[in-house]
């Protein structure tokens, strides 16, 4: 069974940081590209970034482009994003998706694999 499980969320202050895990059980890891997704409450889903199957292919989003960093490890199995400077406008459930596609977009379901998210709060 795959798994991919969220994890790092929490409510934090404007200006703060968080850093989202993503750790992904039942695949070959390294056979994936690997993303993060958000969705505010409301709203539809939004493509944050995604890094290649090999770690060196990175793309960000324009609103969290200079911000966010992602990064992965494949010893553990895991996808990190570092999320720095958080805004009110970044609060949303996000999701780490893995596909074997890349696409600068949310990955289609039934191309990909998805967790189930974690929910940032960013207020004062």
């Amino acid at each position: 069974e795959v798994q991919l499980v969220e994890s790092g969320g929490g409510l934090v202050e404007p200006g703060g940081s968080l850093r989202l895990s993503c750790k992904v059980s039942g695949l070959t890891f390294t056979d994936y590209n690997m993303y993060w997704i958000r969705q505010a409450a409301g709203k539809g889903l939004e493509w944050v970034s995604v890094i290649g199957d090999d770690g060196r292919y990175k793309r960000y989003g324009d609103a969290v482009a200079g911000r966010f960093t992602i990064s992965r490890d494949d010893d553990k199995a895991s996808v990190y994003l570092q999320m720095n400077n958080l805004q009110p406008e970044d609060t949303a459930v996000y999701f780490c998706a893995g596909s074997r596609i890349v696409v600068l977009d949310p990955p289609p379901r039934d191309r990909s694999y998805w967790g189930q998210g974690t929910q940032v709060t960013v207020s004062s």
